[in-house]
């Protein structure tokens, strides 16, 4: 894994630390990675198998 750095507003970390408080997610990374997995899932990989492709 690589590591990134990057800005969130306050409200999206504090959504964050509900889900690890509730353990939901053990961490605040985690929860990050399922996000953009599930992201990607269906904005990337999804669309290839699908044979989709964006216009521009």
């Amino acid at each position: 894994m690589k590591l990134i750095t990057l800005y969130l507003p306050e409200p999206y970390i504090q959504a964050l630390d509900l889900l690890v408080i509730e353990q939901f997610y053990p961490n605040r990374a985690e929860a990050i990675r399922v996000a953009i997995r599930d992201m990607l899932s269906t904005e990337v990989w999804g669309r290839k198998q699908n044979g989709w492709r964006k216009s521009n």
